[in-house]
């Protein structure tokens, strides 16, 4: 990551908004900035599939709520953050650990994004990681670009659903979507 880069961008941007880049206060902001962005956008280059830890187990449905994610949204650059629902058939005994689930998430999460995607390219790792019978994920967030620009929709929170396989329709998705709760 262009730490340097960064740094020049966030001094343009606050020149560019009519603040001093140098006032005090904020003449540490381009670093501060720089340096979260190796946090926040620590996503980039990573494949969440490949960082799945395989462990063998029944062929039961497996279901994961109320994962935290945090987000950056690609069109306003501000935040958005939820929750994510997982839910996993296995097949041929290839199951994952629970943090790898949860990593898969914030791997996917950590780059700039918008909430469909996001929940596809969960799903997607979900599939490829585990070649699982079905994949069930659904994300709720609030999206604060909706509450701090625009309409200001304050407390708004969006749904967004994908599923692979056997969890796409029929009775086994009922069964996911049931045991997740009204947040699926």
């Amino acid at each position: 990551m262009d730490q340097e880069g960064i740094r020049r961008a966030v001094r343009d941007l606050l020149r560019a908004i009519g603040e001093d880049a140098a006032r005090e206060g904020i003449q540490g902001t381009p670093d501060t900035v720089a340096k979260a962005a190796l946090e926040l956008y620590a996503g980039y280059g990573e494949d969440p599939a490949a960082q799945i830890e395989l462990i063998e187990g029944p062929d039961n449905l497996i279901v994961m709520r109320d994962v935290p994610f945090f987000s950056t949204c690609e069109h306003h650059l501000l935040p958005f953050f939820g929750r994510a629902q997982l839910a996993v058939l296995p097949q041929g005994g290839r199951i994952a650990g629970f943090g790898s689930l949860a990593h898969i998430v914030d791997a996917c999460a950590r780059k700039l994004q918008i909430q469909e995607r996001l929940t596809e390219e969960i799903a997607d790792a979900l599939w490829r990681g585990l070649r699982p019978q079905g994949v069930y994920v659904s994300l709720q967030a609030q999206q604060l670009c909706m509450q701090m620009v625009g309409g200001r929709e304050l407390g708004a929170v969006t749904v967004t659903v994908a599923a692979r396989g056997a969890l796409v329709e029929g009775p086994l998705r009922q069964e996911a979507v049931r045991l997740l709760g009204a947040g699926a």
